[in-house]
């Protein structure tokens, strides 16, 4: 198993095209925000894993974010594969959903696992190369 690696020292911009191509490879994601962790502004826990991939550059500026799909005990790190790809529409901030290799998704199971965050975007779901409007909310 190869993992993709980025650093800081040579970031990649981890524009829509880049993204979709990691789908299938191997990524180590740092998790920042554990599972059942509170998020830092809001009023919400995180029901998964939620961390970054070091060195890959989002439209955010930030590294790219990762949910962790399938794991059962808060983490500090992860290796696993990318699985999917959530493209927020009014938000420049594409993620990416990343599993064990043996760990069956689809898009119900995303769906359920990344609506307490994902509800306020309208996004595409890239997943078995298919697009799906994931959500679509009105602004208030």
């Amino acid at each position: 198993m190869k993992i993709k690696i980025f650093t800081k020292k040579q970031p990649q911009i981890a524009t829509l095209d880049f993204v979709l191509g990691l789908i299938g490879s191997t990524v180590e994601v740092t998790v920042d925000r554990p599972l059942n962790s509170s998020h830092p502004k809001f009023d919400y826990k995180y029901p998964l894993n939620y961390g970054f991939v070091k060195g890959l550059i989002s439209g955010d500026r930030e590294d790219l974010d990762a949910y962790i799909i399938g794991e059962e005990k808060p983490l500090k790190d992860f290796v696993g594969v990318v699985r999917a790809v959530i493209h927020r529409l009014d938000d420049d901030d594409n993620k990416i959903i990343v599993t064990r290799a043996d760990c069956e998704i689809d898009f119900d199971l995303i769906k359920k696992m990344v609506w307490f965050q994902e509800q306020y975007f309208s996004s595409i779901l890239y997943i078995n190369n298919e697009q799906i409007m994931f959500s679509s909310v009105a602004k208030n």
